[in-house]
């Protein structure tokens, strides 16, 4: 599982800054792709954290910002178009990183819970 979340981050966070960079702009499908499959894997850590005790406010936040991040990138081309498009794509960045950061702390957690900690 921590494959997938640090996997897929890093490989998002590379599409992104290309994409940014206006690079490769015929591989967004696999950008947005591997954007499913991180928040796919946030959630199936939901569940496990869910199962295994880990406190319901961690669990919360971690999804909450699941939520947030492909939201944004859906909706991130008709937002401020123009000048000042950087802000919604930095935002994205900003979330992004929040979201693979999260993920590793929660699978950090969720190995905690199991051996005993945390409850």
């Amino acid at each position: 599982m921590r494959f997938l979340v640090v996997g897929n981050g890093a490989a998002l966070f590379f599409l992104g800054l290309l994409f940014w960079s206006g690079r490769l702009l015929n591989l967004v499908p696999l950008h947005m792709l591997l954007g499913i499959l991180l928040v796919l894997s946030l959630w199936i850590l939901v569940g496990m954290a869910l199962r295994n005790g880990v406190p319901a406010g961690f669990v919360s936040l971690v999804f909450s910002w699941s939520l947030v991040l492909p939201l944004l990138g859906v909706f991130q081309g008709q937002l401020l178009p123009g000048d000042w498009h950087w802000t919604v794509q930095a935002a994205q960045l900003i979330v992004g990183a929040a979201v693979i950061g999260l993920g590793q702390s929660f699978i950090r957690r969720i190995a905690s819970v199991r051996q005993g900690g945390y409850r």
